[in-house]
């Protein structure tokens, strides 16, 4: 028989306590090695080449088997997670990338680390599509923004991290040293997810109850001995199943994707191409890489910013207007001659793309969708995303070709600007609201945008 009362409400009504900052940890320590690891081959590609480790050609494939296994690790992770459930999955991605990024420190030649790249990037995909929509499971309503964008500030640390080890590390040890360390960092961090619940939205939409109850009452019971007597929760029925194959997906689904994939485009048609429109510009060679790392200090500035303010902002509003702000500052830059308005214009772009990334991937993107195809939906948008990246680079490459810096950049601002269209026309509010609740926003009126507090009825004993 189903529970008198949803496992959503009784969390929803929770403050923010102990057992949702050790979540936020587990999680986010996998997501900072994902997000490391990534960023690891802009440093290690240059030493392959230069030592003769590697090839031109080699090198491509290491690029392009690192985004194929990161795009079939994105869909299967999606699949997996909702047949399955979150924490199993979790396991697998990291087991995977852990151990594919060891053996590839081990690596006899460049043709077993491109396989093994492929593998690693199987779990890499997985890691983004499983983490912020997780978090978003457990925390309540009014601090989810909060602190879903927390872990996309503490992704954004790697791309920081990496350069500096690249520095430190590379000159010392060599480029297998890069690989070791977030394959390590991994397995530690999967020993430590032992301690991770299963999500009981999903254990609930599974027909699950009483395990689901298990679990919402051991967090209960922490909540109540650090905040006291809790709240009633409202009632509110058991989530029911639900198929992917419905027509109230199509508008979020065609939403998410757009946002993803001119996200997609802004890193790595901007973020990867730094040290080459800065040389561009008449900025020499051997101060690019510093002025790179100082502007990668607006990654976690702008995550930490959407950290303080999406909640406050909405959704919508910070969406908007973070997109027409990171459009102008791009365009910008693009005019910049001189090395200190490189370096503070390219500080503020960065700041405003991750903010904007903080605020769709990690907080809105897993709000569109109910908890019973939650990650397969995600799943399809970031996974459409990924493939664009393929193709990225070839448009990068055309445009500053033939019309220069200020023509890549200028089509990354139009691009940004599209999205700041595309959410005032099809972007409903989702802050504020229950999981179960924000859902139902992509359905409503236009005029309907802002957060809604969850109303006072009668609870349940």
């Amino acid at each position: 028989m189903q529970q008198a009362n949803s496992v959503s409400a009784r969390l929803d009504r929770l403050p923010i306590s102990r057992v949702h900052k050790r979540i936020v940890a587990l999680v986010g320590g996998g997501m900072f090695f994902d997000n490391l690891d990534i960023y690891i081959a802009g440093a290690v590609l240059g030493v392959f080449l230069s030592t003769g480790f590697s090839s031109l050609e080699l090198n491509a494939y290491f690029v392009s088997a690192t985004f194929l296994g990161m795009f079939l690790g994105t869909v299967g992770a999606g699949v997996v997670a909702d047949m399955f459930g979150r924490r199993v999955t979790f396991q697998w991605n990291l087991a995977i990338f852990g151990l594919a990024s060891l053996a590839g420190a081990a690596a006899p030649n460049m043709e077993w680390v491109v396989f093994l790249r492929f593998l690693c990037g199987v779990g890499l995909g997985a890691e983004i599509v499983l983490g912020y929509g997780t978090l978003a499971e457990f925390v309540p309503p009014q601090q989810r923004g909060r602190w879903v964008s927390t872990l996309s500030m503490i992704s954004s640390m790697g791309l920081l991290v990496s350069t500096l080890l690249s520095w430190a590390l590379i000159p010392v040890f060599g480029w297998r040293i890069m690989f070791a360390v977030p394959g390590v960092g991994a397995l530690i961090i999967l020993w430590l997810r032992k301690a991770l619940p299963e999500s009981p939205r999903w254990l609930e939409v599974k027909g699950r109850f009483s395990e689901a109850d298990l679990v919402v009452s051991a967090i209960e019971r922490e909540a109540r001995a650090e905040h006291g007597e809790l709240g009633a929760p409202e009632w509110r029925p058991a989530v029911a199943p639900g198929s992917i194959w419905q027509k109230a997906f199509i508008r979020p689904l065609v939403l998410g994707t757009v946002l993803q994939v001119i996200m997609f485009a802004a890193l790595y048609g901007l973020v990867s191409w730094i040290p080459t429109f800065l040389l561009k510009q008449g900025i020499p060679i051997n101060q690019t890489l510093g002025q790179s790392a100082l502007m990668s200090l607006g990654a976690p500035t702008g995550a930490f910013v959407a950290r303080l303010w999406v909640d406050r902002l909405g959704r919508r509003a910070a969406i908007i207007g973070g997109s027409i702000g990171a459009a102008i500052m791009t365009v910008l830059f693009g005019q910049a001659t001189s090395q200190v308005a490189a370096v503070g214009i390219g500080f503020a772009t960065f700041a405003l793309i991750y903010f904007l990334l903080a605020t769709i991937q990690a907080v809105y993107l897993p709000e569109l969708f109910p908890t019973s195809v939650r990650m397969r939906c995600n799943a399809v948008c970031v996974g459409i995303a990924r493939l664009t990246t393929a193709v990225v680079p070839f448009g990068v490459v055309y445009l500053f070709n033939n019309w220069g810096v200020a023509a890549v950049l200028s089509t990354i601002g139009g691009l940004l600007f599209v999205q700041a269209v595309t959410m005032a026309l099809l972007g409903r509010e989702t802050g504020g609201r229950s999981l179960e609740l924000a859902t139902d926003t992509m359905s409503r009126p236009v005029s309907d945008y802002a957060p809604v507090e969850a109303p006072a009825t009668k609870a349940v004993p």
